[in-house]
């Protein structure tokens, strides 16, 4: 009997080893984007880790213009000088916008607030996206970009340049 339970407990076990889902980044270790200017001269990193609900973003920036920026996830794992257009719009998940109607890429309330002396430490949450494998990944469809823009605010056609750029990627 004592047999017949523990092989019923090592099946059990053996079982939630297999039904876990597969992910992109399995041991949750942070993912470091570096970011670039429109001459490619490294202005810092981004270092996303996996969030409750979502991505946690920390930046670490140097020599960007001083005031507040916007800061995006856009769809295309491009960082083309010297407008980054090549990243794309804003990352949509497949169409799949947000509760709140927007671009999955988007960070709701936060703008980047670069100190006069060109630098700034932040953290935010992006609450749309994942570091899975989901249709929300940023790793999805070979990758996606983080943007920052010249000034807070705007979207779409109406969006402020883009001033720096960093590929996300899954790690190898």
């Amino acid at each position: 009997m004592r047999g017949l339970v523990c092989a019923a407990l090592l099946l059990s076990a053996a079982s939630t080893v297999f039904v876990q889902p597969s992910s992109a980044n399995p041991a949750g270790k942070p993912v470091t984007v570096d970011i670039k200017n429109a001459q490619g001269q490294s202005v810092g990193t981004a270092v996303l880790t996996p969030a409750p609900k979502g991505v946690k973003i920390t930046i670490d920036i140097k020599n960007l213009p001083p005031g507040e920026h916007s800061l995006h996830i856009h769809q295309v794992a491009k960082c083309e000088p010297p407008d980054f257009k090549s990243a794309g719009p804003h990352f949509d998940a497949m169409g799949g916008h947000s509760h709140e109607g927007m671009p999955a890429g988007d960070i709701p309330d936060f703008a980047l607030l670069v100190a006069a002396d060109g630098t700034a430490h932040a953290s935010t949450v992006a609450p749309n996206v994942t570091l899975g494998d989901d249709a929300h990944s940023v790793f999805s469809n070979g990758g996606t970009a983080i943007v920052i823009h010249a000034v807070a605010g705007g979207t779409g056609s109406g969006a402020p340049p883009r001033i720096a750029c960093g590929i996300i990627t899954k790690p190898e």
